[in-house]
């Protein structure tokens, strides 16, 4: 039973993470129907960004900071400068272009700050924490991981459902013609939708890194489980994405203590087909889609 507990908040943790990066592909997906496989790469980058200002600082929150400025940034000037050029052609494009991105960014990363591993910061204590003498197999950054994405998913959640540009954002995804005969400007709501999914890559990349160390691939693994999370909850789905974030973390981490971490992906990308197969729409499509 004490095992059971500490995989299951271990799990959580990692699972928010997922969750942030499937939320991050569901809100340009929404918008778009474009699936970004350089959203982890992106993530990447902007961890570099936070790890070069904590040097230059020493505060873990600057660099934190300007990890999510760097990533709203990013996430609009691609969306102007490389999809939208893209966005009415055949879906083929895209797929090529944000491949193209992902190997670009990887590589400027490398070329910038080498292909050497390096050691993230943590925002709290890696230390594990007790209920009184029984390991709760969490620490207090852990704590923070899962927090900062629920927060950062009802902060999206309260944006889309109670503010005027929620309300454009959602029905520039829904319909974007009739949302120009209302008088909506639907290229600058893809742009935001593109900049707000790079501030959550951001905060994923950020909060991923001290557990996984920073190098330019570091985010390639995480994107796959993410987008895994992303199919489980469905890809028009925001609730849907932390939800399966939440499922593919917490199963990984009873497969990685139970039978041995070397299965995790390998269940992870079984997870994936068995989906696709048997409702590629996702777990959470026919309840949750559009809702927030």
């Amino acid at each position: 039973m004490r095992e059971f507990i500490q995989f299951t908040l271990g799990g959580i943790s990692f699972g928010m993470v997922y969750a942030a990066i499937a939320l991050s592909l569901v809100l340009i997906w929404r918008g778009t129907r474009i699936l970004n496989y350089a959203q982890g790469a992106m993530a990447m980058l902007t961890a570099y960004v936070a790890f070069t200002v904590i040097g230059h600082t020493g505060s873990y929150w600057a660099g934190f900071a300007a990890a999510l400025a760097a990533g709203l940034v990013l996430g609009a000037v691609i969306e102007r400068t490389v999809i939208r050029p893209v966005e009415s052609k055949p879906p083929l494009n895209a797929v090529v272009v944000t491949i193209g991105l992902l190997v670009f960014l990887e590589g400027l990363a490398g070329l910038i700050y080498g292909g050497q591993y390096r050691s993230f910061p943590a925002a709290f204590s890696i230390t594990g924490l007790h209920a009184g003498s029984v390991p709760l197999g969490i620490s207090r950054n852990d704590v923070f991981v899962a927090g900062a994405v629920l927060a950062a998913a009802l902060a999206l959640a309260a944006l889309f459902r109670y503010t005027s540009a929620g309300l454009r954002l959602r029905a520039s995804a829904f319909n974007a013609y009739a949302a120009r005969l209302l008088g909506v400007r639907v290229g600058r709501m893809l742009t935001l939708g593109w900049a707000l999914a790079g501030l959550i890559g951001a905060l994923a990349g950020v909060l991923v890194s001290p557990a996984t160390f920073l190098y330019p691939a570091s985010m390639d693994s995480i994107f796959v489980l993410g987008f895994t999370a992303a199919v489980i909850g469905g890809l028009d789905s925001p609730a849907g994405a932390v939800a399966g974030g939440l499922i593919l973390g917490v199963a990984l981490n009873y497969v990685g203590g139970y039978l041995g971490s070397n299965l995790e992906t390998i269940f992870g990308l079984a997870a994936l087909i068995v989906v696709l197969m048997i409702r590629p729409s996702g777990i959470f499509a026919a309840s949750a889609g559009r809702q927030v």
